[in-house]
């Protein structure tokens, strides 16, 4: 009887284990077999297994694009989420200053970029504002006498123009989590700072700066996976299909699918991915490491 009241729980979780190993499971163990062959266009069916060729011709031959598209990445989530927390906090401190009329109105703005369909947003983005003849960029450069640019046609214009693109639609949740998190910090703090006669500078980094902390600690972590594995902003805007800008900017995520759904080998997309897939797997051990010595 013991053993039936035991086993009645785990027959009751045998749906929930079989979805989980269908959406999840399966799909990560069959790309992890196909990077040990040499599946692709021309080997649909007859492929054969190539052991770790794909991933030592990802990892140490330069001319594959890998390593140098492992490079744009770190710089892309680098720069983004340096620039994204900075800013994010600054502005959320300005819609928290004592005095500040329409703060509600001001933030209920803020959403829109982030409440826009991301595809919708990037398009509007590359039609409305890149385009090298008609784009807004270049109308407002015209009133001050400056040559038109072509935004996306070269590398570092593109990469810059992107990261911009991404800053707008990724900041407002940013700003939003920092502005609950501040208002989360008990104002006797800074009315106790200022008696003692401590500035603004001083309060931000002894009293803001610790009380935010624990609220956008994960925030910040779950925004630097979604950047690090950024795809739509880059490729819309410089790599879609039939619409190619002129640059070759290559993030491990556009790199991952130009092999499996433009150059058809699926062997080494599959080693691609499942080397991001360990990446961020590493990255997430290290940081919930990091948290809980924190605590």
């Amino acid at each position: 009887m013991r053993s039936k009241r035991k086993a009645a729980p785990w027959l009751h979780m045998i749906p929930a284990f079989l979805l989980i190993g269908a959406i999840i499971i399966f799909p990560i163990v069959y790309t992890a077999y196909i990077s040990f062959t040499n599946m692709n266009l021309f080997h649909w069916d007859d492929y054969s297994f190539i052991g770790l060729n794909n991933y030592v011709r990802a990892l140490f031959k330069v001319d594959t694009g890998f390593l140098s598209a492992i490079g744009v990445t770190l710089i892309w989530t680098v720069l983004n989420m340096g620039i994204q927390v900075a800013l994010a906090f600054f502005i959320a401190l300005g819609l928290n200053a004592r005095g500040l009329k329409l703060a509600r109105f001001y933030k209920t703005l803020l959403m829109f970029p982030w409440a826009m369909p991301a595809y919708v947003s990037i398009l509007l983005w590359k039609v409305g504002i890149y385009n090298s003849e008609f784009g807004l960029a270049n109308k407002l450069l015209g009133l001050f006498g400056i040559d038109k640019i072509n935004y996306l046609s070269r590398n570092v214009p593109a990469f810059i123009s992107c990261m911009v693109l991404n800053l707008w639609m990724a900041l407002p949740f940013m700003i939003m989590t920092f502005d609950g998190a501040l208002q989360s910090i008990d104002k006797s703090y800074y009315e106790s700072a200022k008696m003692d006669g401590a500035g603004f500078w001083v309060s931000t980094l002894k009293i803001t700066v610790p009380g935010v902390r624990p609220v956008m600690t994960p925030a910040v972590i779950m925004t630097t996976f979604t950047t690090f594995k950024q795809f739509d902003i880059i490729y819309l805007l410089t790599q879609q299909k039939g619409s190619l800008s002129g640059a070759t900017l290559q993030t491990v995520i556009t790199y991952a699918h130009q092999n499996a759904f433009v150059s058809n080998n699926y062997g080494l997309s599959a080693a691609v991915s499942m080397i991001i897939f360990v990446l961020i797997i590493a990255f997430s051990l290290f940081m919930n490491r990091g948290l809980k010595e924190e605590a």
